[in-house]
């Protein structure tokens, strides 16, 4: 697991979370049906594209956003194969996770779509995840928020901070949210944010049938409805998704009915969906004495989809408890049956960092490197182990390379902040810093975080010409977010 250096960010959470400015900006970045779409009278593209950016930097900055490049890889993965098969998509899809056991998941303007890592662990099958993201991508690609927003603007008068702010709360936190959201709309009696009834069946209809087309079973969307009506029936607080896609008994029925006109596809257990279950229980739930005991359990009565999913999570939690030696032991032969599988690849790294065997990673992570340049989970394990064998300056070109084409990724630009500072290149260090507290919203620190770095270029004419540019993009960036 790459080692994240803890920043100091709470003033920068705390101006996003009270910033008019910043919150009225969190909402679409969609390139969406242009002319005559609904929603366009009070977003219009371009701006849905801006506020969905600036709203998704605010998630990072005040929710547990999953920085793990191996889930990462797999959701966005997993969601952008059922894009490519939707209708009505003018722009790219972005998925991520936020470390969180509820079940949730909520969709934003500019195609961001978060799921919470409950919600994985929770679903018994791939397709069953597959349907709630299918939906999500059902209510971006129908403009249910757009939608929304048009209407309330035509019986209340509304400001944009007010409507996306509240917005954003009540889709991430629906418990909290809805009050925000009663008070900045004046408006809904419902206890939720639901689209409406009639675009939650819009986006059950969509979802399904984009579901089926895709290659998953539709009927993965009523098997998870019955799960999480039948496990609440009788909770006096649901969790967060059932606030936000309330489920009726007639609901259930009408995926059920749906499911059942489409052709029955039925899948074989997803090695990847197993093994992602069973990384966020080993690293990231409970602690690792009681997952060795259940994942130990798990193979002794064979109660697992997957048996190697079932040994990968023993592995990671011997490794969670620091015993490298039987990490290796369970870790090894599933690594040496499947070398390019990164799911084992990045454990396989951790531990040979671990147990100073830099150069069995750096080959490793090389071969793979060459076969799949600037994949995050080899890009970012490789310029790790690295830097951690004090090859830095090979570690840094990785980093800028990968940076090249998959801009705005917060490890990489945290990485190469640790790395700067090893180096004690001070300047660079503090340039790379800003960008880190850029991505979470903070402009104005960020220019601060330049204006040092500057004083420490007197002799880098080009760094501090470099440093000139980002504090004016920075600036213009500030300036359009109190447009919008």
């Amino acid at each position: 697991m790459l080692k994240i250096q803890k920043l100091v960010v709470a003033a920068v959470i705390s101006s996003l979370l009270t910033s008019p400015q910043i919150a009225a900006s969190q909402s679409d970045r969609n390139k969406l049906p242009e002319i005559g779409a609904a929603g366009v009278s009070v977003l219009s593209i371009e701006k849905e594209r801006q506020i969905g950016d600036i709203m998704m930097r605010q998630v990072r900055a005040s929710q547990s956003v999953m920085h793990d490049p191996v889930l990462v890889e797999y959701i966005n993965h997993l969601g952008n194969s059922m894009v490519k098969y939707a209708q009505d998509v003018n722009y790219s899809f972005k998925f991520f996770l936020i470390n969180n056991n509820q079940l949730n998941a909520f969709a934003f303007f500019g195609g961001h779509i978060g799921v919470h890592s409950g919600l994985i662990t929770t679903a018994d099958t791939e397709s069953e995840l597959a349907s709630v993201i299918a939906h999500e991508i059902s209510h971006v690609t129908q403009r249910h928020l757009a939608r929304k927003m048009e209407e309330q603007s035509r019986t209340q008068s509304l400001t944009m901070a007010g409507m996306v702010s509240g917005l954003l709360l009540a889709l991430v936190n629906p418990a909290v949210g809805m009050a925000a959201l009663s008070t900045s709309m004046a408006a809904s009696q419902q206890a939720s944010i639901n689209y409406t009834r009639g675009n939650e069946k819009e986006a059950d209809r969509v979802g399904i049938e984009l579901l089926a087309n895709s290659g998953f079973d539709p009927q993965g969307a009523a098997n998870f409805f019955s799960k999480m009506a039948e496990q609440y029936r009788y909770v006096s607080m649901p969790p967060p998704m059932l606030l936000t896609h309330p489920i009726s008994e007639a609901r259930i029925t009408d995926a059920r009915l749906r499911a059942h006109s489409l052709p029955m596809i039925k899948q074989p257990p997803s090695l990847e969906f197993e093994l992602s279950k069973a990384r966020i229980t080993a690293r990231y739930q409970n602690n690792p004495e009681y997952n060795i005991d259940q994942f130990q359990r798990k193979l002794a009565k064979k109660t697992y989809a997957l048996k190697e999913a079932a040994q990968y999570g023993l592995a990671l939690a011997h490794f969670e408890n620091k015993d490298y030696q039987k990490t290796e032991e369970i870790l090894l032969p599933l690594y040496q049956q499947d070398k390019n599988n990164l799911f084992y690849v990045d454990v396989m790294s951790d531990l040979y960092i671990q147990t100073k065997q830099f150069d069995k990673a750096i080959t490793m992570l090389a071969r793979l490197n060459n076969l799949m340049p600037n994949n995050q989970v080899v890009a970012l394990n490789y310029a790790n182990v690295l830097h951690e064998a004090g090859k830095n300056e090979l570690a840094e070109q990785i980093l800028l390379d990968f940076l090249l084409v998959k801009k705005n990724n917060f490890i990489a630009y945290d990485l190469l902040t640790t790395i700067y500072k090893k180096q004690k290149k001070m300047a660079l260090m503090h340039v790379y810093q800003a960008e880190v507290i850029a991505l979470l919203g903070g402009y104005s620190k960020a220019v601060d975080e330049l204006q040092t770095a500057y004083t420490y270029a007197d002799d880098k004419p080009l760094v501090k010409k470099r440093i000139r540019a980002r504090i004016l993009q920075f600036q213009a960036q500030e300036e359009k977010i109190k447009r919008l």
